[in-house]
């Protein structure tokens, strides 16, 4: 078997870094929906069902990133979310880029672009399933 060249294994240590980072903001925040559905919904002006929905979509994507189990189809996943929540910032609570106290949708377009990458790139060959 070829050697791996050494910047194709340091590629795979940087996507499963990513990985780990993206699940553990997906993981943390799909918590928060399932843990206080009602005050999340409320908070996000949301139903409450979509909300537990919310939830549940992001908890299993980020477990799918953190052990690189369907990892593109997670992260494709989660792209549509954070297209979501940009959407809700942009149309209905009319925040800018920017926003007021670091509440902009750059955030969510730096996770939507996070996650591109590891659908691209298939998150590395650190994995359960490698792409």
């Amino acid at each position: 078997m070829p050697a791996i060249p050494a910047a194709m294994m340091y590629s795979d240590w940087a996507l499963l870094a990513l990985r780990i980072v993206v699940a553990l903001v997906f993981g943390t925040s799909g918590w928060s929906h399932l843990k206080s559905p009602q005050q999340r919904a409320q908070s996000l002006g949301l139903p409450v069902p979509f909300t537990v929905f919310l939830g549940a979509a992001e908890l299993a994507g980020a477990v799918a990133l953190a052990v690189g189990f369907l990892t593109q189809w997670a992260a494709l996943g989660l792209i549509l979310v954070m297209l979501g929540a940009i959407y809700m910032k942009i149309a209905k609570w009319h925040t800018g880029f920017w926003g007021e106290k670091a509440s902009g949708w750059h955030y969510d377009l730096l996770f939507v672009v996070m996650n591109l990458v590891i659908l691209t790139t298939g998150g590395g060959r650190i994995a359960l399933l490698p792409a």
